[in-house]
């Protein structure tokens, strides 16, 4: 399919029933984003007459990786959505498992960026600047470093503990999208839930710091709602596999049994490649 030659306008204030609107509204198929690594599809999704933006991703354009099982990145995208909205931060645009022109796949709200919102950047320097968080030092070219950074951002802040308890194997700078209205979505949770540890991310800046009450609260809830026969539990059975909802509940307790956000192991790269 040849690329868009205008790209659909993007949502800029969600629907009142988005998921609703995804899961049955009519998808038609606008172009191809060619730099995903999996297919993605622009769509427009209508119904009784309302209509948005959306990615829609097949399960049956999904790359087979090595260590999840085929065919599941789609229900891994839906269930990082359900987590985000049982922490009530509204993290992950609303997403879907829908059927589509292309069969079963994930459908998720296009939202509109603010290109102009930094959230990362690159400077001179062993120390960030107040405002800022350090992730490491980077390669820049000729034999140069600099210091790789992430702001000081309470949204920031609260993905980075949505992604610890999702196990996101795949934060990357490109998945972060600030909108003109203050939100921060994150998207492109394909790689998540894996019973084994598998967390890879741009936002180490606040590892080993104590978690904020308002994260501990969350948590809580998240435990209460992973619990046997739990809502959230419910709502991910058909999502995940049992092994994997039992390592959520346990990677919900560790973070609350040490009160701080996770560090890195150090058994394996804990940036993904590339950054963006």
């Amino acid at each position: 399919m040849s690329a868009p030659e205008r790209i659909p306008p993007r949502s800029v204030t969600p629907p009142p029933d988005a998921a609703g609107l995804l899961a049955r509204g009519e998808l038609t198929v606008r172009g191809r984003i060619r730099e995903a690594s999996n297919a993605a599809l622009y769509c427009t999704v209508s119904y009784d007459g309302e209509d948005a933006a959306c990615i829609y991703k097949p399960v049956a354009g999904e790359r087979p990786l090595w260590d999840f099982p085929d065919g599941t990145l789609a229900q891994r995208e839906v269930a990082a959505y359900e987590v985000s909205e049982a922490t009530g931060w509204g993290l992950v645009p609303p997403t879907v498992l829908r059927e589509g022109p292309y069969g079963e796949g994930m459908c998720q709200l296009s939202v509109e960026v603010t290109p102009e919102a930094e959230l990362l950047a690159l400077v001179d320097g062993e120390e960030p600047e107040p405002g800022w968080k350090a992730i490491g030092f980077a390669e820049v070219g000729e034999g140069r470093t600099a210091l790789l950074v992430h702001a000081d951002d309470e949204r920031l802040r609260r993905l980075a503990v949505l992604d610890a308890v999702i196990n996101n194997a795949d934060r990357k700078g490109g998945h972060l999208l600030p909108t003109g209205e203050g939100r921060l979505y994150g998207i492109d949770h394909g790689v998540t839930f894996n019973a084994e540890n598998k967390l890879r991310t741009l936002l180490w800046g606040w590892a080993g710091e104590t978690l904020t009450e308002e994260a501990v609260d969350v948590l809580e809830g998240l435990r209460k709602g992973l619990a046997e026969g739990g809502p959230l539990a419910a709502r991910l059975e058909p999502l995940i596999t049992g092994a994997e909802i039992d390592a959520t509940r346990a990677r919900v307790g560790a973070l609350l049994a040490s009160g701080t956000h996770p560090e890195p192991s150090g058994e394996w790269p804990a940036i993904p490649w590339p950054p963006v």
